[in-house]
């Protein structure tokens, strides 16, 4: 079965078979399709922007299950600021810097992924 997907203003025809998928052509969204085809419509999710400043990262997938500063507050290099499980074990994810809790990104009880972005210092 032939499908198309419009995507941030790209159109994907796609072959799907039983046992896999043929990506057949990509062209602009703005060319007609036929009445027959089944169209997918939808966006790619945009990264966010992130406020300037040092990021503290997760540097493995798991859920946050503690948090021990706030925006506003003032850190030192190696102060624990997250608590990580990840593999049943709990990791500390300390500053990496001195600096100010500009912004914190994730809540108590999210799963994150490797490298993603917990808080930003000043």
């Amino acid at each position: 079965m032939k499908y198309i997907i419009k995507l941030n203003n790209k159109k994907y025809e796609v072959d799907v078979t039983e046992t896999d998928a043929v990506l057949t052509s990509v062209t602009d969204a703005e060319s007609e399709s036929s009445a027959d085809d089944v169209i997918f419509e939808g966006f790619a999710p945009k990264t966010p922007k992130l406020p300037r400043g040092e990021q503290v990262v997760a540097p493995m997938p798991g859920t946050i299950i503690s948090i021990n500063t706030s925006a506003g507050a003032r850190v030192k290099a190696g102060d624990v600021i997250f608590i990580l499980e990840a593999m049943k074990m709990e990791n500390e994810i300390v500053a990496p810097t001195n600096g100010t809790v500009k912004q914190i990104l994730v809540n108590k009880g999210d799963s994150v992924d490797t490298d993603a972005v917990l808080a930003i210092l000043s």
